[in-house]
């Protein structure tokens, strides 16, 4: 078996860690992802939280003695920056105290486990 540059394998499925701006999470994107066919085109919705895990159909490893593909998990990771220029903290202190960028984790907001629990089922 030979190792990929970027994705991991479970089983038939595999998966890649997406690293995204804190402006792709905030305001949503669109982004490409590597498969094993090249690229797939994946849209980030607005809010995407780090550790949320998108999962792409049959975008994974052929299943042996059976018919059908595993699947892509795509693990989202918010990048925050080690070090800020004068005009961007000047921006993020402008929001520090904004209601809107204090957490306030809901029940759709789940945890690692809850994750990880609907990643296995």
């Amino acid at each position: 078996e030979e190792k990929h540059a970027s994705l991991q394998r479970d089983g038939e499925n595999l998966i890649y860690e997406l690293f995204l701006s804190f402006p792709e999470a905030a305001l949503g994107s669109s982004v490409e992802v590597p498969t094993l066919e090249g690229k797939a085109k994946i849209k980030i919705e607005a809010g995407t939280q780090s550790g949320k895990i998108l999962r792409l159909k049959n975008k994974g490893l052929p299943t042996i003695n059976r018919y059908g593909r595993g699947d892509l998990l795509v693990s989202i990771s918010v990048w925050v920056p080690r070090s800020l220029s004068k005009n961007e903290k000047e921006m993020l202190e402008g929001l520090l105290h904004s209601e809107n960028f204090k957490p306030n984790p809901s029940s759709k907001d789940r945890g690692f486990f809850d994750r990880m629990k609907e990643y296995f089922q």
